[in-house]
């Protein structure tokens, strides 16, 4: 499938969750509790992360937050609840829908340091240089062209500036019948890396201190599997020990010194 086909297909199908709740993917294998989690805003909670990012993401008040794939603005609203008053949050959505649901949960909360873009990750609409952190919650496996997003990741962020990304990846080699039976039942995880390929993205963008805050591996119940591949196919899936996980990587932009 073309990038451009991968981004029409995932637009579609966030575009409907953000206007009727439906959800094509099991996050319920990835997703973890924000309930106790300060500044978290039900309402803005679509359900669809595997992990916490602001949870490893090292933010201080009056930084500057840009949150890649912002959705319903979930996690912009956690970050709101950090860098406070004289801090600035902006989520980056590429679909209409949800850029609207977020703005919408921002009026209600009254915040006028949080704002929503309509953009893609691969070409961000900010200059060099200018934030202090980025968070991301299962949205970098969806982008087609990952080193460019990386790189994107890189150009933004202020000498000394980091990121905090959840995300998903894959252990061993799916066959295409497992992959396609995962994207259905394990987070959509069609376009998801290996961890190793993963760090290696990370690095070859320039990133420096490269870490793993948190790692699982889960398991799709095998009757969900059962719906797309045959008894033969799964019992080759298991024995090659392959399957899929979620991870929240943090790494740095190098601080560059400024002293003759």
């Amino acid at each position: 499938m073309s990038e451009e086909n991968v981004k029409n297909t995932v637009k579609e199908i966030y575009s409907k969750i953000a206007t009727d709740n439906s959800c094509c993917c099991g996050n319920k294998y990835f997703s973890e509790s924000y309930e106790n989690v300060q500044g978290y805003e039900p309402t803005a909670d679509l359900g669809l992360g595997c992990g916490i990012p602001t949870e490893f993401a090292n933010i201080k008040e009056g930084d500057t937050v840009l949150d890649l794939g912002s959705g319903a603005g979930n996690d912009c609203f956690v970050a709101r609840r950090i860098v406070g008053d004289s801090g600035r949050v902006i989520g980056v959505d590429f679909t209409n829908e949800m850029i609207g649901r977020a703005r919408q949960n921002c009026g209600n909360l009254g915040y006028n340091n949080v704002s929503f873009v309509l953009a893609e990750i691969e070409n961000l609409p900010f200059a060099d240089n200018t934030v202090d952190v980025v968070v991301s919650n299962c949205v970098m496996n969806l982008v087609p062209n990952k080193e460019k997003a990386y790189s994107e990741i890189f150009r933004v962020l202020k000498s000394g500036g980091h990121f905090s990304i959840s995300d998903i990846i894959i252990y061993g080699e799916l066959s295409e019948k497992i992959r396609n039976a995962a994207t259905m039942t394990a987070a959509c995880i069609s376009g998801a890396v290996s961890k190793e390929e993963y760090l290696r993205i990370v690095e070859k963008a320039g990133f420096k201190n490269i870490k793993i805050q948190s790692e699982k591996k889960v398991t799709v119940e095998t009757g969900e599997l059962l719906l797309y591949v045959n008894q033969e196919d799964l019992e080759e899936f298991h024995k090659s020990g392959a399957g899929v996980g979620s991870i929240n990587i943090y790494a740095e932009k190098e601080m560059k010194c400024c002293c003759g």
